[in-house]
């Protein structure tokens, strides 16, 4: 059985971008940023003063296995 974090964390890589880069929250329960790069992601999370964030690269589309 899936605890709460896990289950907002797949809740929100669920919604993101897909073959997007995106940030997610320090607790990993929300998307903070997205972004076609890494670098536009980052300038995001900078101007937003944030810097407890897990960052990472969407696939092209989901296996059933993964999310």
């Amino acid at each position: 059985m899936a605890t709460q974090g896990e289950s907002l964390r797949l809740k929100a890589l669920k919604s993101a971008p897909l073959n997007s880069w995106i940030a997610l929250s320090g607790d990993e329960s929300s998307i903070v940023a997205t972004g076609n790069t890494y670098e536009e992601v980052s300038q995001q999370l900078d101007r937003a003063g944030l810097d407890d964030c897990v960052v990472l690269k969407t696939p092209e589309k989901w296996l059933s296995f993964s999310v």
